[in-house]
């Protein structure tokens, strides 16, 4: 990653900054909204943006579009899904693992060239067909890690195409959201080369299409005056997306004008920041911020529940929301305690010192033989709050608490995602007893992502091989079930099973804080890893 001290980082920021500003003098007058990142680098741009749900959120989204899209109108609720470029989708009554998807009609890529069923195979290809021309290694890893169960599709008309899942899963829809579409053309236009596609003009058919890209610099995207939905056009003429992984860096840049809005800002900054007039916006979203305790390596101490559980006890979680000011909850599931499909498992995980011990010396640690474990851990990323602090807090915790020793491995955030997708005895593990990324908790597509045993990498998203037949049979049953309410049910036994035989350190929830500049006007901060770019304007 790379570093700018002080002033070098200030002369690093000015001079993109004037570079993605300089426009004709008839130009000056756009509503041009310039967003700090807590990225280390641009997202990649050909589609299938990296740097997790923040690439998504900026690189992903507001340029390239899915047939299925999350649904933000109602922010008094998590944000749930909608038609996208499929005006409606069916499950085949018949056969539970085919859905169908019927494209909206007249819509074009960025670059002119329609949008149809053709268009969708081929964006399928890239991703699921390793022998494909137009296959795809980087963005086929990301988009497979979120989509295990993808075991066909096909086209039925210009109009019309066919998924079939590897079993009944009544949540595809939720997953389907993530698969993104670009213009064949694009690729053609840059030689079958994705390297050239990246570096423009990659054509979606979002609200904003991407007009200028330097690496580790800026992002700039340009209003989409042709978007299929005229309501949903964007207010803004531009968005310049600039990657400062460091919070102090990104502070800053708000504080000068250079920028005009922050993801994440220092927490004992925003009493001063709310002072002097800027606008600081939280709200409660699907996330949590754990450590992925490695399960599955033979010869870890977190294979044992005991030693699970008994970490999970000796950690203050009030103390890290007081170290936060506030910015996030504590965290005792993979849903927040208030949740109604949290459930009523039979450990409710607290500081409790004498009982971490306990259990800690069931499993055969004390202080004659402490307990060591060693946690990669990322200097920032999407989603980590603030993870040297935090992490270093919970070293001291865990030392104080229960005599716990903790390494760390630190490392640049697309590094700590490779292990994410791989098996926890891989290099890209870190040779670690647990990962911290923080991870999305919307639906039970997230739920089974995390935790099915069927899901585990490198063919899915459950990095530490953590496998629970219990939580496995509760899941096998919502899947192929139609019942609202029996799903529900099975949702919640199946979260007691992952506070009780514990995969995760449970720690905190993020209250998703961000600062901006009093110009920025018709943000409402949606309860969602996502937001609506087109509904923010500058006055």
């Amino acid at each position: 990653m790379t570093r700018f001290p002080g002033r070098l980082a200030a002369l690093a920021l000015s001079a993109a900054l004037a570079g993605a500003l300089a426009a004709p003098a008839a130009a000056q007058q756009q509503k041009v909204l310039r967003i700090g990142m807590t990225a280390a680098d641009v997202p990649t741009t050909t589609g299938m943006p990296n740097n997790g749900y923040e690439g998504m959120r900026f690189l992903g989204y507001p340029v390239f579009e899915s047939l299925v899209a999350w649904d933000h109108s109602d922010p008094s609720r998590l944000s749930g899904i909608k038609p996208g470029l499929a005006e409606r989708f069916e499950q085949d009554e018949q056969d539970p693992r085919k859905w169908r998807f019927h494209l909206r009609r007249n819509v074009q890529f960025h670059d002119g060239t329609p949008f149809n069923a053709d268009a969708v195979i081929w964006n399928l290809d890239r991703f699921f067909r390793n022998d494909s021309p137009q296959f795809d290694p980087a963005g086929s890893a990301i988009t497979r890690g979120r989509i295990p169960i993808l075991a066909g599709y096909r086209k039925v008309d210009d109009h019309t195409v066919e998924m079939e899942t590897t079993r009944p899963a009544s949540y595809w829809p939720y997953l389907v959201v993530y698969i993104l579409f670009t213009s064949p053309n694009s690729f053609e236009q840059a030689g079958r080369d994705w390297a050239r596609v990246a570096t423009l003009p990659p054509a979606g058919t979002g609200p904003f299409r991407l007009s200028r890209f330097v690496p580790r610099q800026l992002a700039e995207l340009t209003r989409n005056d042709n978007y299929w939905d005229a309501e949903g056009r964007a207010k803004l003429d531009r968005i310049v997306l600039m990657p400062m992984p460091e919070a102090t860096t990104r502070l800053a840049a708000l504080r000068s004008g250079q920028v005009d809005w922050i993801e994440v800002p220092p927490p004992d900054a925003l009493a001063s920041l709310r002072q002097a007039g800027f606008q600081v916006v939280t709200g409660s979203y699907p996330h949590v911020w754990p450590w992925v305790f490695a399960v599955g390596k033979e010869g870890s101490p977190v294979q044992d529940v005991r030693v699970r559980q008994g970490l999970n006890y000796c950690i203050d979680r009030d103390a890290m929301v007081q170290l936060l000011n506030g910015t996030a909850e504590p965290s005792v599931g993979f849903f927040k305690a208030n949740d109604p499909h949290f459930g009523e498992p039979q450990h409710r995980y607290r500081l409790d010192p004498a009982k971490g011990r306990a259990l800690l010396q069931e499993a055969g640690y004390t202080a004659q033989r402490p307990l060591s474990i060693r946690v990669g851990i990322s200097t920032s990323g999407s989603g980590q709050m603030l993870p040297l602090p935090m992490n270093e807090f919970l070293q001291q915790q865990l030392q104080q608490h229960c005599g716990v020793r903790v390494n760390f491995e630190v490392v640049e955030w697309n590094t700590l995602l490779a292990g994410l997708r791989a098996e926890p005895t891989q290099p890209q593990w870190l040779n670690a007893d647990a990962l911290n990324i923080s991870l999305v908790s919307s639906d039970p597509s997230q739920m089974a992502r995390w935790f099915l045993s069927a899901n585990f990498t490198p063919r899915g998203s459950n990095s530490g091989h953590w496998k629970d037949e219990q939580f496995d049979a509760a899941f096998a049953a919502l899947e192929v079930e139609r019942d609202p309410a029996k799903i529900a049910e099975l949702l919640t036994r199946a979260h007691e099973r992952l506070v009780d035989n514990p995969p995760w350190l449970w720690i905190v929830h993020d209250l998703n804080p961000r600062a901006m500049s009093r110009r920025v006007q018709g943000f409402v901060s949606p309860q969602s890893w996502f937001i609506d770019l087109t509904r923010v304007d500058l006055r």
